[in-house]
C-alpha cells in the first residue's frame, strides 16, 4: 500500500554524491544534530549481507536493491531518517523529502580518495563520475527537482554550514497532511 508523506513525523534525507564528497562525516554529524536516524547502506549491506557477493573489478559487494529496500521500507514509513549512499536511483521516490548531493572539487576528491586506497581504474572511474556530475543527474532523473539540492563539500567548513542549513530545514520541516 502506497503511504505518502502524510503519515511521517520527522522527515527522510537522502545524501548522496560520489564516494569522497563527504557523506558519511556529514550525515553523522546531522543525526547527531537532529537526533535523526544514520543508515550507513555501504555498512547496512555488508552487516546484513543484503548483497549478492563481491565484485572484483569494483572492489565493493553487489547490493540487492530489493533486499535494501525491504529492509528499510518500515523505518522510512516511521520517518526521521538520514540515508547515506553513494547511489540513489533504487530508492522508492516517496521515500525522501529532501535529496542532498554532496559535490566535491576534483583535486580535493583525488587527495580524499588516494587517502583511502583508491588506485587505477577505482579512482578514475570516481573522479570521472563526479566531473560529469553523475549523481547530481541522477538525483534530478529519480526525484522531483524541488526537493534535489547541490551543496559544495569541499572542506570542514562546508560540512558544518550545510550541516547547520540542513538542521534548519528540519526543525522547519512539517508533515503534508
Amino acid at each position: 500500500m502506497a503511504h505518502n508523506s502524510s503519515s511521517r513525523r520527522r522527515p527522510n534525507i537522502l545524501i548522496t554524491g560520489t564516494p569522497g564528497t563527504g557523506k558519511t562525516t556529514t550525515s553523522s554529524a546531522l543525526a547527531e544534530a537532529t537526533q535523526l536516524r544514520h543508515i550507513n547502506i555501504g555498512e547496512l549491506v555488508k552487516e546484513k549481507k543484503l548483497h549478492d557477493g563481491w565484485d572484483d573489478t569494483l572492489e565493493c559487494y553487489i547490493i540487492n536493491e530489493d533486499l535494501v529496500c525491504d529492509e528499510l521500507e518500515d523505518m522510512m514509513e516511521t520517518g526521521g531518517n538520514i540515508v547515506d549512499h553513494h547511489g540513489c536511483d533504487f530508492f522508492p521516490e516517496r521515500w525522501f523529502d529532501r535529496v542532498v548531493v554532496l559535490q566535491t572539487d576534483n583535486t580535493v576528491l583525488y587527495d580524499r580518495l588516494s587517502r583511502r586506497g583508491y588506485t587505477g581504474q577505482k579512482l578514475t572511474n570516481n573522479i570521472e563520475c563526479e566531473i560529469f556530475q553523475i549523481l547530481l543527474e541522477e538525483a534530478k532523473d529519480s526525484y522531483p527537482e524541488d526537493i534535489v539540492v547541490a551543496l559544495r563539500s569541499d572542506s570542514i567548513e562546508d560540512i558544518s554550514k550545510n550541516v547547520e542549513m540542513m538542521s534548519n530545514w528540519i526543525s522547519s520541516w512539517n508533515p503534508v497532511v
